[in-house]
């Protein structure tokens, strides 16, 4: 797995709350907004809620494994922010592929499926 480019900075994480397009799942919740870097960014947030430090950073973990089996189909210039949920930490990787390419087609990032 190779380690792209993130985001980092609390107002490029609260950009994208703000003004992105967001599509919702009991699994995850992806927020996307193109940038004119032509590089596409990625940010993960865990929050407490989700339990103790192993099971964020297992959400961390299967989010970014997920993401690496849809990012060869996304087009670069995008910023995107993945937001684990409470029942994310009882999931696989195999399991958010599936939401993340229907996520973000919606948002408008993939072509929509048929």
């Amino acid at each position: 797995m190779s380690k792209g480019v993130t985001l980092k900075l609390n107002k490029e994480f609260k950009t994208l709350y703000y003004h992105g397009r967001s599509a919702v799942d009991p699994l995850v919740i992806v927020y996307a907004r193109k940038n004119r870097l032509g590089v596409t960014r990625t940010g993960i947030t865990t929050g407490k809620k989700l339990g103790g430090a192993v099971q964020r950073s297992r959400c961390r973990r299967i989010i970014r494994a997920a993401y690496d089996e849809v990012k060869a189909d996304i087009p670069a210039g995008w910023d995107l922010v993945f937001v684990a949920r409470v029942k994310t930490v009882y999931a696989k990787s195999t399991d958010i592929v599936p939401v993340l390419r229907r996520a973000l087609a919606e948002v408008g990032v993939l072509p929509q499926a048929e």
